[in-house]
C-alpha cells in the first residue's frame, strides 16, 4: 500500500534543552521539521478533517514535547515520535529533525540537528 506524506517545515520553538547549566537557564532557539506518512486517500475523497492526520495536532505535539526539558536532542526527538504514534494512530511512519540554532560550541556553526525516522510500532509489532 502506498502512503502519502504530510510535512511541517521550519517550526520554531524556544526551549531549554542541553547539558550545560546556562542552556537550562537561558534557553535557545530551535527549528523542527516533521514528516509523517499515512494513507490519505480516504481524506482526499471525503474532504473531511476527521479522515486525515490533523497537522494542527502535529504542531501542538511538537510544541508540548519541546517544552519538556531534556539534556539531549535525541531524547526530545524520540519523545516527539512516541507521542505522535500514541496520539495519532493513523500515522504509519514519521521522521523528526530537531535543530538547535547557534549552539554553544566553538566555531561558526549555524545549527546542530538530530533526526529520527521510525515506523509506528502498532503497524510493525516492534517496540519503540
Amino acid at each position: 500500500m502506498a502512503l502519502q506524506r504530510i510535512d511541517l517545515e521550519n517550526q520554531r520553538e524556544y526551549a531549554y534543552h542541553g547539558c550545560l547549566e546556562e542552556e537550562a537557564r537561558i534557553g535557545s532557539e530551535y527549528r523542527i521539521d516533521l514528516s509523517v506518512w499515512a494513507d490519505l486517500w480516504t481524506s482526499a475523497a471525503s474532504d473531511a478533517l476527521e479522515d486525515t492526520v490533523d497537522y494542527v495536532a502535529l504542531r501542538v505535539i511538537v510544541s508540548e514535547e519541546m517544552a519538556v526539558r531534556s539534556n539531549l536532542l535525541e531524547t526530545v526527538s524520540a519523545r516527539i515520535l512516541q507521542r505522535i504514534f500514541r496520539d495519532l494512530p493513523a500515522v504509519q511512519q514519521a521522521e523528526v529533525k530537531v535543530c538547535k540554532l547557534n549552539p554553544p560550541i566553538d566555531g561558526d556553526v549555524h545549527a546542530v540537528c538530530v533526526s529520527f525516522f521510525e515506523e509506528n510500532p502498532t503497524h510493525t509489532g516492534k517496540a519503540l
